[in-house]
């Protein structure tokens, strides 16, 4: 993969799942990857609470949010008051492939409109001098994906787009539901690394089905780097590896236990604030895999950590289960 330090190593954007407790956690197993919101829509961000929907900690850097939305002028202003709460990238879904997005006009629809899109990206890249990055699919539906892809990357290039990251297959907007749509339609990497050799300026980092880092350093030969989703999220570990094997630093803890321990001030804060313990913890049930131990640690979590009141000694607990089994076992 090629030295451009934005997209060697990300987690991508999640639905219900990269939230800012999510992004804190991740953060404990790499000082480097780059971080994703949720997908925050532009009238959201205009009109609601934009504390509670954008609101993120100083140590989750680098990190970028995510907008949707299909209307320039909106996506500007929201662009405007991103940049002000201090992300480090604006990134245009051009992906999702929900009924909701389907609605708005945003997210995969907008494979079959490059203009708009195009658009869209001039517009924020005049309002914030943040990079400004598109996420898309290789097409939707039965458009061709060589020229759908090509149509849209082009529009884009165009406009000023500092980076596409590309989720390697179709979304069926009609017939397929969204989760259906994240494993049915087939992948092909080799059309993002034909993208790629076409406009070998541009930064294209590669998304879709990728269970690991060796897998990602495969896929992505001639590539600017890869974006993991579920790998990342339901086995966080393997977050461990990219600090030493994509940036040459040392992860930033020893192991899972210590990275465990350097997060619970966060949890505490958390839990201070009123916050259930709940919250955070269904971020880590992957933790463990593999392990002796990782069985009971889950079902402390997702039994315990729910009750009201439910404290950090509920984890350490959990914790303390899987340590006397690797003692037990040594």
């Amino acid at each position: 993969m090629k030295e451009y330090q934005a997209f060697i190593f990300s987690v991508a954007p999640m639905m219900d799942w990269s939230d800012r407790h999510c992004r804190a956690f991740h953060r404990t197993f790499s000082r480097h990857a780059r971080l994703y919101t949720e997908m925050v829509t532009a009238p959201a961000i205009l009109h609601g609470d934009r504390a509670r929907l954008l609101g993120f900690g100083e140590d989750e850097h680098p990190v970028a949010v995510q907008l949707g939305g299909s209307n320039p002028v909106q996506l500007a202003e929201a662009a405007r008051i991103c940049a002000d709460f201090g992300y480090d990238e604006i990134n245009l879904n051009v992906g999702c492939p929900s009924d909701r997005v389907q609605g708005g006009n945003f997210g995969a629809c907008l494979m079959r409109e490059p203009d708009l899109v195009a658009d869209c990206v001039a517009a924020m890249k005049a309002a914030v001098a943040l990079p400004v990055t598109v996420k898309c699919r290789i097409g939707v539906d039965e458009q061709d994906p060589e020229e759908a892809l090509d149509r849209l990357a082009d529009a884009v290039v165009a406009a000023g787009v500092d980076g596409l990251i590309v989720h390697a297959r179709k979304a069926w907007l009609e017939g397929l539901s969204p989760r259906e749509n994240r494993d049915i339609p087939p992948l092909d990497y080799d059309r993002v690394r034909r993208l790629k050799a076409r406009l070998p300026a541009v930064p294209v980092a590669l998304n879709g089905g990728l269970a690991s880092l060796a897998q990602g350093l495969e896929e992505a030969r001639g590539l600017d780097g890869m974006m993991l989703g579920r790998a990342a999220y339901h086995e966080p570990e393997l977050l461990a590896g990219v600090d030493p094997l994509l940036f040459g630093t040392p992860a930033p803890h020893a192991d899972t236990f210590a990275a465990i321990e350097a997060y619970e001030p966060y949890i505490a804060h958390h839990l201070e604030a009123g916050g259930r313990l709940s919250d955070i913890t269904r971020h880590m049930l992957g933790l463990f895999g593999g392990k002796k131990g990782a069985r009971i640690f889950r079902r402390r979590l997702s039994t315990e950590a729910i009750l009201p009141g439910a404290g950090l000694e509920v984890l350490r607990s959990a914790v303390d289960e899987v340590r006397r089994r690797e003692r037990m076992a040594a």
